[in-house]
């Protein structure tokens, strides 16, 4: 089964911090993608409304929330990680 992440940013940190960390932090998503466990990944539309990812299982999903270094750095003020049954694959 597949497993969502979804980000709520902490709403006392800057965009210049999220900056400061986004090299870290994409550097380490990509190894995520090259080894086939992300399935998409993003940010919302508009800033400051967190982000979400669909991994192929909830294993995958947590160890990439143990190792994000926006998680890491406290930037995430709230982490959901619900499975789901992808009706389309």
């Amino acid at each position: 089964m597949k497993a969502v992440i979804f980000y709520e940013h902490a709403t006392d940190k800057s965009m210049d911090e999220f900056m400061a960390v986004f090299p870290r932090h994409e550097e380490f998503e990509a190894e995520f993608i090259k080894s086939g466990k992300v399935l998409g990944t993003g940010a919302f539309g508009n800033p400051g409304e967190g982000a979400m990812a669909i991994f192929v299982d909830k294993e995958s999903a947590e160890a990439f929330v143990n190792g994000d270094p926006f998680v890491q750095e406290g930037l995430i003020a709230k982490v959901t990680i619900r499975e789901w049954n992808d009706e389309l694959a």
